[in-house]
Formats: C-alpha cells, structure tokens, sequence
C-alpha cells in the first residue's frame, strides 16, 4: 500500500485548500445560511477540480473532500462527485457519460445519493416500466441537484430529475448546513444506471483495447490505477456506489475534525490562564493528542479504502471501517474541539460549532458506529462462513 499522492492528486489538492480557505470564510459561511455558496461552486467548477476525480480517482477525492470538510464549506462538491461524476464514470452506459459527465464536469449538472445509512433498508419501490414510488425524508443537497442517484428496494440504482418529483423539493434543516430537502416520488420515471456488471465490465475492456490513446472512446477518464472507468470488482452497483461514498464521508470528516482541532489548538496556545497558556496544561495536552490519533485514524483508514477501491482490490469491509471511524472517532474530535474552547465552544456564532455540527451530521449520515458496527460483524462472519 502506498498513499503517497500523486502529482496530479498533490496538484489538485494544493488548489482546493487555495480555493476553499480563500472564499470559505467565516464571514462568507455566516452569510450563506443554510443554503450553498455559489460563487465558491463556480470557483471550484471553473478550475476544474470535479472534473480532475475522474483522473486521480476516490482516493483524490477523499484528499479534496479532506479540504472541504476542513472549511466546511456549503457546496455539493463530494455529494456530487462520489454519486453524480464516480458513479456514472464506472456504471454508466455510453449514453449516460456522454449525457452526464460534461455537465457533472463543469458544474451545470449535479447528483445527490438518496442512499440509506445502513445498507439494505430502502423505501423507494420500482415498477417494471421503471416508475418509482416512495418519499425520501432526508437527502443532503437536494436543493442543489438536477438529478438524485436512488436506490430501489432490489438495490438497483435510479437517476430520477428532481424537476420531475411529484411534489417540489421541500426544503429540511438538518444538523449541518447541507441545502437538504425532502423528496417525494408518486410513479415518477427513473433511468436505470449502466447495465450488468459482466457486460459493462467487457464493454468497456473492448472500448480500451481499441483506443489507440488507451483512453476510453467516449471521452471520459480511465482509473488512477489504469483500469477503464466502466466496471467494477467490487460487486454490484449498488455495493460499489455505497462503498464509495461511506469512503469519500469518511474522508469529509477527516477534514472537519482536522478543522476543528486546528482551531483548538490556536485558542488554547493564545489563551492564557494563570499566567500560562491553555496548552501548556497537560490535561489539555491529552485531550488534543488524544483527538489528534482519532483525526489520523480517521484519514488512514479512509486513504486505505480509497486506495484499494483505485485498485480494483475487495473493499466492503475496509468502506465499513472507515466509516466507522469516521461516525465514532469523528465525533469525539468535534466534541473535543468544542470543549478545549471552553465557554467559548458553547457560541453558536463561533467557528468551531460549524465543525461541531457537520461532524454530528456525518456521525448520523454514516449510520453510527453501532450500525456500523454490526454490518460490519455480519460481514465478516459471512466472509468466515465462506
């Protein structure tokens, strides 16, 4: 295993953390609400940072969702990567990339997941003439999407136009900032995401071997590892999209908790108290090393899944760790963060809560850590059962 970046991933990732720092500012967010910041989505589009995921692959992502969960800045830019631009890239037939992708390039297109937070456990219900039918109470970024990746009862997947909802996307708070809206389909019409995955998989190994570039002929990137984009080793659609994001969050809150302890870290080394700075105290000292090795816990399982999800390599169980880390790890960061700031941390209006909330919002979108916990366990009795 190596998670040394890339040059293209180190170049990609310098320019988001230049991007985010610069127009997601405190005062930048407070203004925002709860909505989306648009001139940072444009900013972000514009220097082509969606379209460089196809190229330096999930684990390119995670380093750029690292940088926005840093911020915590309000735009659908890992929601729309892991379930519009990675998602139709690997299961998407040759008329859905040629449809979708420039548009989830430069930002005109974006795709939220309507996915649960424990595998299995959908509502939306799917005719033979592929007409949809269930609410979706909670989905991140709705109000941002022209279409939503959904899930069907047999774990087929859906893209479904939010303009073509039965009902007008209904604006829900969540815990976090994230533009989410309540969706309501009453027979709508889906479109079925790729095809088998034997005949994706061949079609688009034929597609390589017969582009003289070694590029696929649609136009679209192949993986970091040098796989064509279309395909998958790692079971279904379904399986392989869940996986993807549980990573790519795993990796948003890396960011968040990095976020939030860098801030810890610069109150309690200025702030003083009987004549001593907060940091000098070892109590406070353990409480920051301790998140300190939850932050990094939390990247590193994170980089591994992505790197072996770039591999080609079985990554169930390692998408269930790091996600894992994430909800249990990540929420004791946010917890830390806002406590080593002292009455200070209780300020709704200071910084350090956005971190606290999005952290809070990620424990919860992951599936916590007990659900986690026992898809996990079954997982690897079944692997052990085998």
């Amino acid at each position: 295993m190596d998670f040394t970046p890339t040059e293209e991933q180190q170049a990609a990732r310098e320019l988001a953390a230049r991007i985010f720092g610069d127009l997601a500012t405190h005062e930048r967010l407070t203004a925002a609400g709860t909505g989306t910041d648009a001139e940072l989505w444009k900013a972000l589009c514009a220097a082509g940072l969606p379209e460089s995921v196809e190229e330096t692959g999930l684990l390119g992502l995670v380093l750029l969702a690292e940088e926005q969960g840093r911020t915590t800045a309000q735009v659908p830019f890992t929601v729309s990567c892991v379930y519009g631009l990675l998602a139709v890239a690997r299961h998407g037939t040759e008329d859905q990339r040629a449809r979708l992708l420039p548009g989830l390039r430069d930002g005109t297109t974006v795709v939220t997941g309507a996915f649960p937070a424990v595998a299995g456990t959908g509502a939306v219900r799917v005719d033979a003439e592929g007409r949809l039918t269930g609410t979706l109470d909670r989905v991140p970024w709705l109000r941002d999407a022209t279409h939503v990746l959904v899930p069907a009862e047999d774990r087929t997947l859906w893209l479904v136009r939010t303009a073509d909802a039965a009902r007008p996307v209904e604006p829900v708070d969540l815990t976090a900032p994230w533009s989410a809206g309540r969706l309501t389909l009453d027979g709508v019409r889906g479109e079925r995401l790729g095809e088998r995955l034997g005949e994706r998989l061949g079609e688009r190994l034929g597609e390589r071997a017969g582009s003289l570039d070694g590029r696929p002929s649609d136009g679209s990137h192949g993986s970091p590892s040098g796989r064509p984009a279309g395909g998958s080793s790692h079971g279904t659609p379904y399986a392989d999209v869940l996986a993807a994001a549980r990573i790519a969050f795993a990796g948003l809150q890396a960011g968040v908790c990095a976020g939030s302890l860098a801030r810890a870290v610069a109150y309690t080394s200025e702030r003083e108290q009987f004549g001593r700075p907060l940091s000098s105290h070892q109590a406070v000292q353990l409480r920051a090393a301790d998140a300190h090795m939850d932050t990094e816990s939390i990247r590193v399982t994170a980089y591994e899944a992505a790197w072996r999800h770039d591999e080609g390599l079985p990554v169930g169980e390692h998408a269930l760790t790091a996600a894992w880390w994430a909800a249990e790890a990540g929420r004791r960061v946010v917890h830390a963060g806002q406590h080593l700031h002292g009455g200070l941390g209780a300020d709704l209006d200071h910084p350090v809560h956005r971190h606290f909330l999005w952290g809070r919002q990620l424990d919860a979108y992951l599936g916590c850590g007990t659900e986690l916990l026992a898809e996990l366990g079954d997982l690897l009795a079944k692997g052990a059962a085998a």
